[in-house]
């Protein structure tokens, strides 16, 4: 199937959706510092206050994920998003001047209230395609998700400078809004099988543990990329102004894997071996970046592992949409979504840690030595959950929305 077989009203009115759910969530961090960058002490304070929307994050996605009915998501979505619109509302109206402890709540609950959202929407859009197309329809949403993700800082940056540093705060409130909106123009929820006698919910995520190592160990590169890179510039001497443009050739190469992966509705080899291969590809990209000194060099090796840092986030959830029945796919996905966060926050704080005693391409390389051993973890362990490497089928029932009956909104 190829992605132009995607370009349904239902994917693209999910698209949209994506987009206005999404756009804040990005936004978040840069502009929390920005809302309080003039008070005494403004940069710590935004650094807390956007270390408390990630917590929020990384708290929130699995206990909300863990309590999503598949077949009743709609309304759980949609008030978890209202929480995050009424959150990101706070900030905005009570402006950097508040008392930082109402501002932490504010932050907290404008990352705990959505989520959740994210993996709902994934196991949504894999519910309206048809399994031929789950492949194209992961890449299309991680190649949407990087877009946001290189937009949102210079539309924070522009609304904060040029108007007011509330003013990010209001659009995110209102873009998450438009979103809660959206989510009746889109399918109730997706089917989901009688779970078997005696598992629980918890039980069957535990179960997929290796693949949440496996997704954190991708994010630890993406941090020592992102968190180190000015460091290392200065350490070789080069302008800082050239982090801008290396890290956009990262997020640009990841847009264009993302889009090459889905090409193909299949790729040679187990999931489990394609994610290792090329979570330790990009592992020796970003070594690569760590030791040479030129820019150039800096630049390729940096745009060549972006290319293979989306296929191997894919890799990821396809596995997940492998083991875990339909009714708990909601819950994998935000397990993930706060595993991969806990990964970029413990690569940060040992990045930042490990600066004080080294240099930032010794930092790097080791921060590059953890991720090859979290890899090795998540492989060894989805091998004892399939025997010889073997990867189960996919339930039959996965990639179908619930029939839409009389009632069924209710």
């Amino acid at each position: 199937m190829s992605y132009r077989e995607l370009a349904t009203r239902p994917v693209l009115t999910w698209s949209a959706v994506t987009v206005a759910a999404r756009l804040p969530v990005a936004m978040a961090p840069l502009a929390a510092v920005f809302l309080v960058r003039q008070q005494p002490g403004g940069y710590t304070l935004g650094a807390v206050l956007a270390a408390v929307y990630v917590i929020g994050e990384i708290v929130g996605a699995p206990v909300l994920g863990v309590r999503m009915d598949a077949e009743r998501a709609r309304p759980h979505m949609a008030v978890g998003l209202a929480v995050g619109a009424a959150g990101f509302t706070g900030l905005g109206v009570l402006g950097g001047g508040a008392h930082p402890v109402l501002l932490g709540a504010c932050a907290f609950l404008a990352g705990a209230g959505p989520s959740a959202a994210p993996g709902g929407m994934r196991a949504l859009l894999t519910g309206m395609v048809p399994d031929r197309a789950v492949t194209q329809a992961m890449s299309m949403e991680s190649i949407l998700v990087f877009a946001i993700w290189a937009a949102a800082p210079a539309l924070t940056a522009g609304l904060a400078l040029g108007v007011d540093p509330a003013v990010p705060l209001l659009l995110q409130a209102a873009s998450m809004a438009l979103s809660v909106a959206g989510l009746w123009l889109l399918p109730y929820g997706w089917a989901a099988e009688p779970q078997e006698p005696g598992a629980s919910m918890r039980r069957v995520l535990v179960r997929a543990w290796p693949v949440y190592v496996s997704g954190a160990a991708g994010l630890t590169l993406l941090a020592l990329a992102e968190l180190i890179l000015p460091a290392l510039l200065e350490q070789r001497g080069i302008p800082l102004g050239w982090a801008g443009p290396l890290l956009a050739g990262f997020s640009i190469g990841s847009a264009v894997g993302a889009f090459v992966y889905g090409l193909r509705g299949s790729w040679p080899g187990r999931l489990t071996v394609q994610s290792a291969v090329l979570v330790t590809s990009v592992a020796a990209g970003v070594a690569l970046a760590a030791v040479l000194p030129w820019t150039a060099g800096i630049a390729v090796a940096l745009a060549a592992a972006g290319l293979l840092q989306a296929p191997a986030g894919l890799t990821r959830n396809l596995a997940l949409r492998q083991i875990l029945p339909p009714g708990a796919l909601a819950a994998g996905y935000s397990v993930m979504y706060a595993a991969v966060g806990a990964g970029y926050a413990a690569s940060g704080t040992l990045a930042g840690a490990l600066l004080k005693v080294v240099a930032p391409s010794t930092a790097i390389l080791y921060g590059v030595v953890l991720t090859l051993a979290l890899t090795a973890l998540g492989l060894w362990g989805e091998r004892r959950i399939t025997p010889e490497g073997r990867t189960p089928a996919a339930p039959p029932s996965v990639g179908r929305v619930r029939p839409r009956t009389a009632g069924s909104d209710r």
